[in-house]
């Protein structure tokens, strides 16, 4: 038997997911009004409004399927509920970069990951390269533009 694999979010993230479900199925049936207008144009081979209709009913339906699909495999995880000298999953990380600037990064899903925002996936190299560290640990990062080295400096759950 399979297992499913878990998603860890945030709840912030459980409901911005939500919101985004439940905004699609209200767009649906507007869909499927769009649909019936474009078939009484006639000959649906040339028929642009159709086949433009069709392809956004189609883009709706895997959304709402792939939607669907994580929050049923959600696993919230509320950060202050954490604790611990290592990092994990929901952990607010203050690294020094090589020019000792600090930066902040809170460690998210995939979902919610908005690097300007300070918010970094556990899949992304630099959140893989943080879970399991403690302060005063050294990271060495490979990114598209180099090698990035960064000093934990800090950890917090909030």
């Amino acid at each position: 038997m399979a297992t499913v694999e878990k998603m860890p979010m945030l709840q912030e993230g459980y409901e911005k997911l939500n919101a985004d479900l439940k905004r699609l199925k209200i767009e649906r049936p507007q869909i499927v009004d769009a649909i019936e207008e474009a078939r009484a144009h006639g000959d649906l081979s040339e028929n642009a409004e159709y086949h433009a209709a069709k392809e956004r009913q189609g883009q709706i339906e895997a959304t709402i399927a792939d939607i669907e699909d994580k929050l049923s495999r959600a696993q919230i995880i509320d950060p202050r509920e954490l604790s611990g000298d290592k990092i994990v999953f929901g952990a607010t990380v203050t690294l020094l970069d090589e020019d000792e600037k600090p930066i902040k990064y809170q460690i998210v899903g995939q979902t919610e990951a908005d690097a300007k925002s300070g918010r970094i996936s556990y899949n992304s190299p630099l959140g893989r390269a943080l879970i399991g560290r403690s302060v005063d640990d050294e990271v060495e990062v490979s990114v598209p533009a180099g090698d990035r080295y960064y000093l934990v400096s800090k950890i917090e759950f909030i």
